[in-house]
């Protein structure tokens, strides 16, 4: 939002024409920001709890670096890239400096933390089938800590090696959310989902041989999984988990906040 708006808007609730709680309700649809082939929402952490990232695959260098830079001056200094390559990620360097600035290159994403996060409920637990689907479990977990929530990481337990999966029940058990990523069949989010009674989120990797065709193996086999309590978000769509799990541990803290501050009758 520019200056005259805002102060348009803040003159509006003063003569009392306007009451707060409206004004808050404009200011959760403004403003955005239009940059050289970008759209820039400003606004996104006001309403959902959590500032726009930028998806750096097919942008330039250059977009990348002028999308960050924009969002870093209004966000606070926080930033979030993801599917981010080095090239792109020198050039958001290049433009936010050096300060609070990290590329996660297992994750391929990069994060500006010039303040630290609100903390956030938890632990989600980040689990992955296998050393291949590393790079989609990061994502999730580098999404997750970007925005507060603390993680656990439980690698390589996949299916092949049962024994390996239950060694860490516990961990598992204790976890808030889990979000869980498998190539292959894609069978182990349905193995977790029928051994924890939190929430499973299913992440099909595109890992396997050929009739694996590219992840559609796992995601078919995700969704036809008969355990309860299991969801499916796209092939290799750690962020999306993370965000999905970082949704739910919110609105179930703000609904628990609430009941507390409600009157006992």
């Amino acid at each position: 939002m520019n200056p005259e708006r805002l102060l348009e808007l803040l003159q509006t609730v003063a003569s009392g024409k306007l009451s707060p709680a409206d004004a808050l309700d404009r200011l959760r649809v403004l403003p955005f920001e239009c940059l050289d082939g970008a759209t820039v929402d400003h606004h996104r952490e006001l309403r959902k709890g959590h500032p726009e990232a930028i998806f750096c695959e097919g942008k330039t260098p250059e977009q990348v670096a002028q999308i960050a830079e924009r969002l870093a001056q209004r966000s606070g200094g926080r930033v979030l890239g993801t599917r981010c390559d080095t090239a792109r990620a020198e050039a958001a360097r290049r433009a936010l400096g050096d300060e609070g600035f990290t590329y996660h290159a297992l994750a391929r994403c990069f994060t500006l933390s010039l303040t630290p996060p609100t903390p956030a409920p938890g632990p989600v637990a980040v689990v992955c089938a296998g050393t291949s689907d590393l790079p989609v479990a990061e994502e999730a977990a580098v999404t997750l800590e970007f925005l507060g929530h603390p993680v656990d990481r439980v690698q390589d337990v996949g299916v092949a090696g049962l024994h390996r999966l239950l060694d860490r029940l516990p961990q598992l058990r204790h976890a808030r959310v889990v979000i869980v990523c498998a190539g292959m069949e894609g069978a182990l989010p349905s193995v977790v989902a029928g051994l924890v009674a939190a929430p499973v989120i299913g992440v099909p990797v595109s890992v396997g041989y050929g009739a694996g065709t590219g992840g559609f193996a796992a995601l078919l086999g995700m969704l036809n999984s008969c355990a309860t309590g299991l969801t499916v978000v796209n092939i290799d769509n750690g962020f999306g988990a993370a965000m999905a799990a970082s949704g739910m541990l919110r609105m179930a803290a703000e609904y628990q906040n609430r009941q507390n501050e409600s009157p006992k009758g």
